[in-house]
C-alpha cells in the first residue's frame, strides 16, 4: 500500500480528528499522513489540536465569498467549494475526512475530487436514512423519548450530493436502552465516545479501499 495523504475538515472542537492523530503511528496503515486540517471556522478549537501536532492548518472562510457575492449565495457557496477543492487537489489527498464539517459540499467541490480519485467520508452521529443533516443527535433524543425509536448509530459513509445518504463504510447501531438515556447530554457523551471509534476505523477502511480501487 502507497503512503496515503489524508486532508481532515473540521468545525468545531476537532475531538474526531485527534482520534485520528492519535491513530496514525498504530491503528492506520503505515506511512498514513494528515497533510492538511482546514476549518470553516476561526475559531475552531481543532486547529489548535493540528497546530500542537505540527500538522498544516487552513481557516477557509465562506463569510468573505458571502460578501463577494453578497446578491447570490448559491454562487458564494459553489466558489467556496471550488476553492476549497483546488486546495485538496494541490496537496495530492488521497482521502478527505469531514470530522464534524457543517458545511454542505456541492457538485464544485465533489465533481473536481472525484475527477482526481480522491475519497471523501464524513462522520455521521445517526444511521444511514435516519436523522441526516443537522442536529441528528438531538432529532433522535427526541424521537426516542416520543417512543419513536428504540436505537441511534453512527455511521462513517462516503460523501455524495445527497446529504448524508453516501453508501456507507461502517455503521454501530446504538440501542436505546441505557438507564441515563434520557439525560440528552448523556446520550450525548456516550454517541461522542463511540464516534471516536468510528472515525478511526472508517478512515482505515476508506485508505484500504482508495488503494483497492487504485490496484495496490
Amino acid at each position: 500500500m502507497s503512503p496515503t495523504k489524508l486532508t481532515v475538515l473540521i468545525s468545531g472542537s476537532g475531538t474526531n480528528l485527534q482520534a485520528i492523530i492519535d491513530a496514525l503511528p498504530t491503528t492506520l496503515p503505515a506511512e498514513t499522513n494528515i497533510v492538511r486540517v482546514i476549518s470553516n471556522r476561526k475559531a475552531a478549537y481543532g486547529l489548535h489540536r493540528a497546530s500542537k501536532a505540527n500538522i498544516s492548518t487552513k481557516y477557509h472562510n465562506l463569510v468573505s465569498y458571502k460578501k463577494k457575492y453578497e446578491n447570490d449565495e448559491k454562487r458564494a457557496r459553489e466558489e467556496y467549494d471550488k476553492d476549497l477543492a483546488k486546495m485538496i487537489l494541490e496537496d495530492g489527498t488521497d482521502v478527505v475526512v469531514c470530522a464534524g464539517f457543517m458545511h454542505i459540499l456541492s457538485e464544485e467541490f465533489l465533481g473536481p475530487l472525484g475527477e482526481g480519485g480522491v475519497s471523501i467520508i464524513n462522520l455521521h452521529p445517526a444511521l444511514r436514512g435516519q436523522f441526516n443533516g443537522a442536529n441528528a443527535i438531538e432529532r433522535a433524543h427526541k424521537a426516542f423519548m416520543d417512543g419513536e425509536i428504540t436505537q441511534t448509530g453512527v455511521m462513517i459513509h462516503y460523501v455524495i450530493s445527497e446529504v448524508d445518504m453516501g453508501e456507507p463504510l461502517l455503521e454501530v447501531p446504538i440501542p436505546l436502552t441505557h438507564p441515563d438515556d434520557d439525560d440528552i447530554a448523556a446520550l450525548e457523551e456516550r454517541i461522542h465516545r463511540i464516534e471516536h471509534k468510528a472515525i478511526v476505523e472508517g478512515t482505515r477502511l476508506a485508505i484500504e479501499a482508495h488503494w483497492k480501487k487504485r490496484g495496490q
